[in-house]
């Protein structure tokens, strides 16, 4: 089996009209495909660049969000979901390109986490500042769906010693 990479992910839209104005508007991704489904509900594509695209399901009687169970109830503070939830959804991005991504979220007032975040291999695992071992720098906001947003601009490929750490497993397994 081999795959090309991702093709879209579909998330659950509490608005599409809001979620249509944020996507196409503050993050400037074209929406390039609508399905009006038989149920009532809603199926709309947004092109995120690189043939991948992000896809929202709407539909009127939705259950409510869950955050902490399936979206993040307050990142960086408590950033754990549920097994089989989706935590984070992180978009490629040029490093020189993460200044003007924030002023352009603030702008539209959306609210971000307010530093560039560096991801490097301490035991902390991340840094106030850019060094060396910085592997990743992110910008974390959230969607008016309360999803959380990364923009994320990778420093360096990885090789064979960025595998270090063997795999856990839950107490109970």
């Amino acid at each position: 089996m081999k795959t090309l990479g991702i093709n879209h992910i579909a998330l659950v839209a509490r608005d599409m009209v809001e979620t249509v104005k944020f996507y196409t508007q503050v993050l400037q991704m074209p929406l390039v495909k609508t399905v009006q489904l038989p149920d009532g509900g809603q199926h709309f594509f947004f092109d995120c660049g690189g043939g991948s695209s992000v896809a929202f399901f709407w539909w009127k009687d939705a259950p409510a969000a869950a955050p902490g169970i399936a979206s993040v109830r307050q990142f960086p503070v408590d950033a754990m979901t549920a097994v089989g939830s989706m935590n984070h959804l992180a978009f490629h991005m040029a490093e020189d390109e993460l200044d003007a991504a924030i002023a352009r979220l603030k702008q539209a007032g959306v609210k971000v986490l307010p530093m560039v975040v560096n991801h490097d291999d301490s035991e902390a695992t991340v840094s106030a500042t850019k060094h060396e071992g910085v592997f990743v720098r992110s910008v974390y906001f959230t969607d008016p769906n309360g999803i959380m947003m990364e923009f994320a601009a990778s420093t360096r490929e990885f090789g064979p010693a960025d595998v270090r750490h063997a795999p856990a497993m839950a107490e109970s397994a």
